[in-house]
């Protein structure tokens, strides 16, 4: 059969079915002229608004409430579903938006204003920029000549308790914990008549940099506030390293960590007054880390 008797089949049956619906054949070649819609209904739903405890995809579940029950205990991305051997649209949305967040509390910078408002002084390890922070964390665990100098001349006396502010590797949960955090460890120590010294703003800072810190000023108790690498859960984390009479070269296990500091983990208030907690029983027992029973 030639090429174009095929075609002529083809317009016939075409023909046919257009005839059965009454509908003319041509309208296939004019497509439906674009309709206006009001602002409000061409605007794109923000489909990070729900949780993923929420989101459950899974048709003709067996168990629906206890698939639902178990979700509530993690957010990790179970009961979507696929079509055929890919993920949903919306699973691949929501996974794209959330590494979008996840790369954003990495790569931005906590807001100067919010700095200067809070009376935070800036200090910078030896780090020049994001790209180099990203590639040498072994350059984010020393201050640069100007910190070392800020420092000493900030606490001329060892303090008893020292606690500081970094960005880590997100941002945005220092910007979004750091202050009620420091608010609730302030107010803590308060009650416990424990002297805390004045803050201050570390740029660039990895975890260990606190070594250098507490050596340089000489502090008893020395905990940092710092963003933790974000995940797809969230982008808000924030930890507190606690060490007791730390130095460069100290042991990791020497760090006592509250961790999950944030509107769905432990709210910043609450992790301030615990924090708090745990930095009198460091000073009482003259040790941190794995050594300190909690």
């Amino acid at each position: 059969m030639n090429d174009d008797r095929i075609k002529r089949l083809i317009e016939d049956v075409i023909k046919e079915y257009y005839q059965e619906k009454e509908e003319a054949p041509k309208a296939m070649d004019k497509p439906s002229p674009a309709k206006a819609c009001p602002a409000e209904a061409c605007t794109a739903e923000d489909i990070t608004h729900y949780r993923m405890e929420d989101f459950f995809q899974v048709p003709h579940s067996e168990n629906k409430e206890a698939y639902l029950n178990y979700k509530k205990s993690t957010p990790a991305r179970v009961g979507i579903w696929r079509a055929g051997p890919r993920y949903t649209t919306a699973t691949m949305l929501r996974f794209r938006a959330d590494h979008a967040i996840a790369q954003d509390a990495v790569f931005s910078h906590v807001s100067e204003d919010l700095i200067e408002e809070k009376g935070w002084q800036t200090l910078q390890t030896v780090i020049v920029d994001k790209d180099e922070y990203i590639t040498r964390p072994d350059l984010g665990r020393v201050l640069n000549d100007e910190a070392l100098d800020a420092l000493k001349k900030m606490y001329p006396q060892a303090p008893k308790v020292l606690v500081y502010v970094s960005d880590g590797l997100s941002s945005i949960a220092a910007e979004t914990n750091a202050y009620d955090t420091f608010k609730g460890i302030e107010l803590g120590l308060q009650a416990k008549q424990i002297p805390l010294a004045k803050p201050f703003f570390l740029k660039y800072g990895r975890v260990p940099a606190m070594d250098h810190v507490a050596e340089v000023t000489g502090a008893e108790v020395t905990a940092v506030l710092i963003g933790e690498r974000p995940g797809l859960a969230t982008g808000e984390s924030m930890s507190c390293y606690m060490i007791y009479k730390g130095k460069v070269g100290n042991q990791e296990s020497l760090r006592t960590v509250v961790s999950n500091i944030h509107k769905s983990g432990t709210p910043a208030i609450e992790a301030g007054a615990y924090i708090a907690d745990i930095i009198q029983k460091i000073l009482a027992e003259k040790k941190s880390g794995v050594d300190l029973k909690l």
